[in-house]
Parts: structure tokens; C-alpha cells; sequence
């Protein structure tokens, strides 16, 4: 029983995180969150400027980092790129809807928008606990590499498995099916993967990729579509010989994207 209890507690161990931000403010409110909602959540340290973070960061070795995006002479960005030898979750914040934000999600990474909100907060916290992979190096070069490009379905995206992280080339996906709460990616190779995440959350993060959602169940690569079947709402038939319905709600709008008129 005894030993039962400790292997418990050592599963349940607290995550070491260190806090930067330049903005005192913003930095003691998180704290303070933290703290009083967030048990899972040590803070071992806490900084205002880039550079004494990465000294506190390469001393302390925390699980996960609270990193403010915008901050004076050195962003986070910056910051992580003098980290690159060391590896730890990340959770990004911003004050405001930032350039980075779709660059962010596209990489699997958590980011919160400022003033954070207590439940917000708390769902990002408990996704980090049960998904705690520390596979941060690669989603890193992933969301750096992103951020030099502009769009492009060379771009990679992060997904969540069962087995961890899997790192798909956008260009790699001709369309996800809605199942539930869950979706399912089929790609060109004719494999597929099944992933806990909603089809408007792929429909968010991909839209500016040229998919499209055709259906309440269906997004779609745009760049892979054969042929389009005219009908009630129709229906299109892509690369890999899928058929796919196209809402009758949407036929119009999509008819505009085909024929390059949106």
C-alpha cells in the first residue's frame, strides 16, 4: 500500500516553471494564478528581461516556461534561440492578438491571450500535464521555421497522438473528417490518423492554407480536388477518389473559390 501511495506521489510531482514578462504586472497577476489554481504548477523563478531569464532557465532546468511574445530589444523568439541546447514545455502568452499566434498553434505549442483567464488557464495547465512529451526542441524549429516563411503547404503542423506529437507537411493532407469529438486526417499516402482535436480547430489553423470546409463534417485541401459533381449542394471528388459532400449552404461560396472569384 505504502508503495503504491509513493509512486502516486511521485506521478503527481509538480511541473518547475519559470515566468518571464516584461510587464511586473502581468507577471505577479500570473503568478498569483498560478498559484492559488494551478497545484500542479511549481515556480521556481520568475524575470522581467530576456536576458536574465536564460541565465535563470540554463540554472534551474524547469519543466515549462511562461514566455511572454513581445518584449524590449530581445522577443521571445529571440530568447529561445540562445536556448537551443536545452528542452522544456513551452506556454506563450500575449497581450494582444499577435502576428505569431497561428504560427504558435500550427506547432502544437499552448499559448494564452492576456488578461488570462483563471479556466483558461487551468485547461492549458492540465493539457500540459497529460501531455507532458518534452518534445519542445522539434515543435521549436517547427514554429521558428514557420514564422521566417510566409503561408506556404511546406509549412509543417503539429499533432497530438496517442503516441505523443507526430510532425505532418501541410501539403501531406487532402482533407480531415469530423468523428465526433474527434477527426480523422486522411493523407497522400493513404494512411490516416485519428486525433482527439475538433474539426474547427483544423478549420481555424488551416483555413489560410487553402482548405475549406465543404461540409459541418468535412475539410478539405483545395489543392487536391479532381473534379467538383454539381448537385443540390454537389459534391467533390479529390485526388485520392474520395467523394465528398458539399453543403448546400456552402455550394455558393465554394463555387466562388473555384472559380477564383472570393
Amino acid at each position: 500500500m505504502l508503495r503504491s501511495l509513493l509512486k502516486h506521489c511521485e506521478f503527481m510531482e509538480s511541473l518547475k516553471a519559470i515566468l518571464v514578462d516584461d510587464e511586473i504586472n502581468s507577471l505577479e497577476n500570473l503568478q498569483k494564478k498560478l498559484e492559488e489554481f494551478c497545484p500542479d504548477i511549481r515556480i521556481v523563478a520568475a524575470a522581467q528581461k530576456p536576458e536574465e531569464a536564460v541565465k535563470l532557465i540554463r540554472h534551474h532546468h524547469p519543466d515549462v516556461l511562461f514566455l511572454d511574445i513581445e518584449m524590449p530589444k530581445m522577443n521571445g523568439f529571440r530568447m529561445l534561440e540562445e536556448l537551443k541546447d536545452m528542452n522544456f514545455d513551452i506556454i506563450f502568452t500575449t497581450a494582444y492578438n499577435h502576428y505569431a499566434i497561428d504560427a504558435i498553434r500550427i506547432s502544437a505549442f499552448d499559448y494564452l491571450v492576456k488578461p488570462i483567464a483563471v479556466k483558461e488557464l487551468q485547461n492549458t495547465v492540465e493539457r500540459l500535464v497529460s501531455q507532458h512529451t518534452l518534445q519542445t526542441r522539434e515543435k521549436l524549429d517547427i514554429l521558428l521555421q514557420n514564422l521566417k516563411n510566409s503561408k506556404s503547404q511546406d509549412d509543417k503542423i503539429g499533432i497530438s497522438t496517442n503516441d505523443g506529437l507526430e510532425f505532418l507537411q501541410i501539403k501531406d493532407i487532402v482533407r480531415i473528417e469530423s468523428s465526433s469529438n474527434y477527426s480523422k486526417i486522411f493523407l497522400t499516402d493513404d494512411h490516416s490518423i485519428l486525433v482527439t482535436k475538433l474539426l474547427k480547430e483544423f478549420e481555424e489553423i488551416l483555413v489560410p492554407y487553402r482548405f475549406y470546409r465543404v461540409h459541418n463534417s468535412h475539410l478539405i485541401n483545395l489543392n487536391y480536388i479532381r473534379k467538383y459533381m454539381r448537385g443540390e449542394g454537389g459534391q467533390v471528388v479529390m485526388h485520392n477518389g474520395d467523394v465528398i459532400d458539399v453543403a448546400r449552404r456552402k455550394k455558393d461560396e465554394f463555387m466562388q473559390i473555384l472559380t477564383g472569384h472570393s
